[in-house]
């Protein structure tokens, strides 16, 4: 089993299912910042600066230098010490990179692959695929990425989570049409347009989910309210695709 690291909910690092490290002892919120950053981007090398401002997203203290290597040298230290296999932590010309096995499970990452596979495997039309991979993917995206920090950084990685949240949704509620369990259809379609209320995606899986449990008159109303909505928001009219999900519910 591959060596396994968590940056939603609580961030961990398990070995074999054995917690090697948790936010614990991981000095602090500075210390799961430094941590987490370095591991969401560790194909790279990152400056000092761009840890800095992650760190300290309102203003750089003057002694920040000073800190972030204290900083780095007690993560180094802690990632010997708890015996994480294969992993180094190296430094150089002002950057660190957290060298990591080529076989390590991110959580973020393995959500991001698998809503991935499970838009290829709806575009194959293997709808059970799918849905297996899209509710890997929900069962990651769905957890919150460092409760209680915030900055640039941060927000970013939220909003990446965020996308792989929506397309999850979207994925498994396809899916529940096809198989004929519009109402868990209806549940998941609902919550993209309450996390994204412009897109359009979303509305037209809603409105198909209603007319497949029988809800006609439901699945038009969701159409008023998405044309309601972009004409008084943005000023536009629904797209062709939208106008076509709710010609053919109108007709039906």
């Amino acid at each position: 089993m591959p060596l396994r690291i968590y940056l939603t909910g609580r961030v961990l690092v398990e070995d074999n299912g054995t917690i090697l490290l948790g936010e614990r002892r991981l000095m602090g919120r500075q210390g799961r910042l430094v941590f987490a950053h370095l591991v969401s981007e560790h194909l790279r090398a990152v400056s000092r600066d761009e840890l800095a401002e992650t760190l300290w997203p309102d203003a750089v203290p003057p002694s920040w230098e000073r800190s972030l290597s204290a900083l780095i040298s007690k993560l180094r230290a802690l990632l010997a010490g708890v015996g994480v296999p294969d992993v180094a932590l190296t430094g150089s010309f002002g950057h660190y990179q957290l060298l990591l096995p080529a076989d390590v499970w991110i959580d973020a990452e393995a959500a991001s692959a698998a809503i991935d596979r499970a838009e290829s495997a709806l575009r194959k039309g293997k709808p059970r695929d799918a849905w297996g991979w899209a509710q890997a993917a929900y069962q990651i995206s769905r957890r919150s990425f460092l409760m209680g920090e915030e900055g640039p950084w941060v927000t970013l990685k939220r909003s990446e989570l965020r996308e792989v949240l929506v397309r999850a949704h979207e994925c498994l509620s396809e899916p529940s049409i096809w198989h004929a369990e519009p109402g868990y259809a209806v549940k998941h379609a609902k919550e993209t347009v309450s996390i994204e209320p412009f897109r359009e995606t979303s509305y037209q899986l809603l409105m198909r989910a209603h007319a497949a449990v029988g809800n006609r008159a439901e699945a038009l109303r969701v159409y008023e309210r998405c044309r309601n909505l972009l004409s008084e928001e943005l000023g536009v009219p629904p797209s062709p695709r939208t106008e076509a999900v709710y010609l053919d519910i109108l007709r039906s």
